[in-house]
Order: C-alpha cells, then structure tokens, then sequence
C-alpha cells in the first residue's frame, strides 16, 4: 500500500496525506461515538483531486469513506473498530469550500466541504437562509453531511435535509467507477471537464429550473401539520425521502448539492414557555399546528435537567461561541483532537483536555440571562418557540389568552434572551460528552438515542421504569418538539451493560410507535430497516464507500460471493461521465 500512498501524495500533495495514529486522530475518531484505524486520511483541494484520488482508490480496491466536519453523534463518518476485509482511507472535504449563488440566490451549488456557517453568512446579505440555521450550525457540520443523513429538521417549515440533484461518484455491479451529474445543468462530458468547471465557478449565466426535481422537501410544512397522523412526520428510513445523495449515509462519493434557500422573516421573536406538566406543552403543540396560519420557525424543548447540564458543561462551549462565532469551533475542535492525541500517546488519556476546559469553566461568571435560570427554578419542562412575521402576534394572543396557569407560564425574551436561549439547548449534546469525559469513575458510557413519535401520540414524556432507571445515573431530554422527534441520551452507571440498557429502551419506543434513529442517522449503533439496507446496496452494490454502516456487512460486494445488486438490471446512471 506504499504505492497507493504516494500517488495520494502526488494527487493533494504530501501535506495533506495523514498516517500514523496522532496525525490521523481527528480524521478516525468519531465526535461522540466510535472510531477504527485507517491507511491513512487525505484532504484534496479541489473536486479535480479529489476524483484522481477517487480513482487512485478504487484501484488499489481499499475502503473509502468520504468525511467532512466529523461532527456526526453515531460514528458515520469514521471507520468501525475491526471487521473490513480491505484497508480505510478517508477522504476528508473541508478544503473543498466552494459556495456557488445560482438563479438569484434561490438555489446554492455546494461543494462537499461547505459548512452550514458558511452558508447562512453568505445568504444573509440576500435576505435569505439555508435549510438549516441553528444547532448543528453551532458545531460546524457541513451542508453534504446533512443531506447524507437527511438531518435536521430544527426549523418546521423546511423538514430534514433533502435534493434530489447531486453530483457523485458510484461503483457499478460490474465494478466500474463512475461519476454522475444529475445537477440538473450541462457541464460537459468527461469527469475532470464537469469538476475542473466547478472548482471554477464556471456556470451557465441561466441555470434552468430541474425539470421537476426536488432541492428541498416542499411537502414537509403540510406533512407535520397532520396531528392525526400515525407514523412520525420524519426519520432517517423513511422511503419518501432517500434519494441518491439524500439519505445516502456515505455510500456514494458526493462532489457537489444543489439546494433551495429560503426567504428569512423580517420580523421574529421567541417565547419562553415553562410547565411543569408536559401535557399543556403538547395542547400547545397541537394548536398551532392544527389551527393557526402561520408554522412556527423552530419550536425546541428542553427538560430540566437537559437545562441544568448544558448550563454546567456546555458553558465553555457557550461562551467561545459568543466570543469567537461558530466558524472557530471546527478549528477548536481539531485543536483539541490534536492535543488528545498526544496525551494518549504519552499514556496519560484523551480526556485532560476536557478536566482543564471545565475547571476554566467553572471560573467563568454566570452566562445565562436571569429569566432562563428563573424559569429553570420555576418549571421541569421548557419550551422555545420561534416565530415570524405575522405569526408574532398569532402566537403572541395565543399565549396571552392562555397563560399563566396552574403550571405554566410564559414570556417574550428580549433578543439576547433569545439568543442565550438558543444556544443553551443546542450546547446540550456536548455537555453530555464532557460529563463522561470528567467523570470516568462512575459513568460507563452514553446512551444516545433520537426517535420520531407518530404525530398524534400525546403522552410524549418518557417515564422509565425503576429496573431501568436504577442503572442510569442521569436522563437528557431535549428535541424538536413540534416534530415529536426527541434526543434522550443516558449516562449509565459504571459497570452496567449499555446495550442491555439501550435495548430494553428502544423496546419500549417501539411499542409506542416510534421509529428511530430520526436525524442523526443508523451510524454504527442502530440496526438499518430492511429498507434502508436496500437503498444501501442498490447505491453501492460492491460495499467500497462507507461499508458497515447499520450494522450490515463490511465485507467486499456484502459479503457474498454471488451477490446480485437489487437494482443491476437498471443500476446505470442516466447520465455519466467517465
């Protein structure tokens, strides 16, 4: 493998090709979840570079797993410990950070490397915004990360990340590389033509629409109005919105997105509400939805206690957003993955930097407004609700003819307040990963779990049972509320076996209806749906791109000596260029 590494070097150029196992860490190790050994990682410049690498790849017949920011909770976009049958490279895309404006603004061209940051800052002086503009924006995921695994999802009009026009490469059943355009705009015949004009930016000066093709899930605001529904508004094998790119959890090689953006609202404010009983929160729901004319922006809970530890663990984190932007926290990130490896190998953990970044902490003052940390002492339950325009004041004499009551209350946060309030519920999954870093002695590891309940369960809030909950030694609940799809992750007590714990839950999900994972994608913690696996192996019938994922086979062509793709008869791209 010698020689696959120096013709990788000679395609990016040898400072962008990482071996070794502290020059590789940031690229191996997933962010909250998992990780495995790898060749070695690359980083190319250009889309040109990275189809040379691409092919440089596909001849020596060895893994490939196509990463961006690495910012995913269910280990994606890095390899498994043990069980491939050729070696990983990683080929990682943040260098490929061309951001392409095309018909006014409405849609973007975006390479695979380009950031959601990113995205909403050049929107913003067009007074428009990307499919998604809070919470994994805060931690620099990348826009081809989400559409990979259709997320998000936060803001309720627009849905999980979807198009249906991409520009990937593919391996065919008879083993063939190919690229495909389906970007719905003529860029020439052969391969390195269609990159070496994207990496330039030279676009017809009129992109027509996509003769029908989808950049956006338009349905999505009607979808999850349907509070009488029986299955959720969204999850990650929900066949009405996989294809190609979309949902294609790294079995394709994916070069350039073509998406929607949307107008941003002129006017907008968030309501703090706080109950401490979860049943006015889902009445509060089921209102909007159901009767007024305006969807909210973004609608996220908050349980106490998920207040409570973002508050405390998620501080630092808080506080460099607000000081530095969240187009520093992938730089921090790497910094801190670097820093790690080397306390790892001088034998000393990977989890000092963590121990000093919250004693730093803990010397910080206090960062929340008052209003929050009253209304935390006030109410078990929280939630955000964003609106805009003229859905202001709907929701504004909703919540005047409505509170306070018995359990509840609410208020109108002022912009700092709404910021703050924000950024506390999207710090939260990082806090819980600090928490174990900190206290190895008595937490064993997370439980991560993100399920989508039908859109007509009312008993939302989960109630463990005491054989559960005794072996749990903390319970975060946050989630995207007017979708019912929750986050509950678990820090389970040292000693205790965490699958057994995640099981026996998942079990009683599914006999509430649930459907999981909803966002973050199968990863290699969730089982895929039968389904799933075949949309899996009909994008890559010989196992080459990101194998394993869903707990299927990591093995060359799924492990079968006779294997047939699903789709072989019609598997050919309708249009290549070789």
């Amino acid at each position: 493998m010698n020689e696959l590494i120096q013709s990788l070097g000679d395609i990016v150029g040898s400072a962008y090709v990482f071996t070794g196992a502290t020059e590789t860490r940031r690229f191996r190790q997933g962010y909250r979840y998992g990780g495995g050994p790898v060749l070695a990682a690359i980083q190319p410049g250009t889309l040109v570079e990275m189809w040379r690498a691409l092919q440089a790849c596909h001849r020596a017949n060895v893994i490939v797993i196509c990463q961006a920011a690495n910012t995913g909770l269910t280990g994606g976009s890095t390899p498994a410990a043990e069980g491939y049958d050729r070696p990983v490279i990683v080929i990682n895309t943040m260098r490929l950070r061309r951001l392409d404006l095309i018909r006014n603004g409405e849609q973007v061209i975006c390479q695979p490397g380009v950031t959601l940051d990113q995205l909403e800052k050049r929107l913003k002086p067009l007074k428009r915004e990307p499919h998604s503009v809070i919470g994994s924006s805060c931690i620099g995921a990348s826009v081809t990360g989400g559409v990979c695994n259709n997320s998000g999802g936060s803001l309720i009009r627009r849905g999980p990340a979807f198009t249906q026009l991409s520009i990937h490469a593919r391996i065919t059943a008879d083993g063939e590389l190919k690229l495909v355009n389906h970007l719905g705009i003529d860029l020439g015949a052969s391969a390195e033509a269609i990159l070496a004009r994207l990496d330039a930016g030279e676009l017809p000066d009129n992109i027509p629409e996509a003769n029908g093709l989808l950049a956006s899930d338009h349905e999505y605001g009607t979808h999850v109005r349907d509070i009488a529904a029986s299955t959720p508004a969204r999850f990650n094998a929900d066949p009405r919105r996989l294809y190609e790119a979309s949902g294609s959890a790294g079995h394709l090689a994916v070069f350039a997105l073509r998406l929607d953006t949307f107008p941003a609202d002129e006017r907008t404010q968030v309501f703090y509400i706080g109950s401490n009983d979860p049943a006015e929160l889902e009445t509060i729901r089921r209102d909007i939805l159901g009767g007024f004319r305006s969807l909210p922006i973004a609608g996220e809970y908050m349980h106490r206690g998920a207040f409570d530890i973002s508050r405390r663990y998620g501080k630092d984190m808080y506080v460099y957003i607000r000081t530095f932007g969240t187009d520093k926290v992938p730089r921090a990130f790497a910094a801190k993955s670097r820093f790690d490896g080397f306390t790892e190998k001088a034998g000393l953990g990977n989890a000092i930097s963590d121990r000093l970044l919250q004693a730093v902490s803990r010397l910080l003052p206090e960062h929340l407004p008052r209003r929050l940390i009253e209304y935390r002492d006030r109410f078990e339950h929280h939630l955000l609700l964003k609106m805009g325009n003229d859905g202001v004041q709907e929701a504004r004499s909703y919540l005047q003819a409505r509170f306070p009551t018995q359990q509840g209350d609410y208020f109108e946060c002022t912009a700092k307040e709404g910021e703050a309030a924000f950024l506390n519920r999207f710090t939260v999954g990082g806090a819980m990963v600090r928490y174990r870093a900190v206290h190895p002695r008595t937490v064993e590891d997370i439980v991560a779990l993100d399920i989508a309940l039908p859109r007509n369960a009312t008993d939302w809030f989960e109630r463990l049972p005491q054989e559960i909950s005794k072996d749990i030694e903390f319970s975060m609940y946050c989630g995207h509320f007017f979708c019912h799809v929750l986050h509950q992750e678990y820090l389970v007590k040292k000693g205790v076996d965490c699958d057994r714990i995640k099981d026996d839950i998942l079990a009683l999900l599914a006999a509430r209806g649930a459907e999981y994972p909803a966002e973050h994608n199968v990863g290699h913690l969730y089982e895929a749906k039968a389904s799933l696996k075949q949309f899996y192996e009909e994008l890559d019938p010989t196992n080459s791109f990101n194998p394993g994922i869903g707990k299927t086979s990591r093995l060359f062509k799924w492990g079968q000596s006779n294997y047939r793709c699903a789709c072989e008869s019609d598997c050919a791209p309708v249009q290549q260029a070789e």
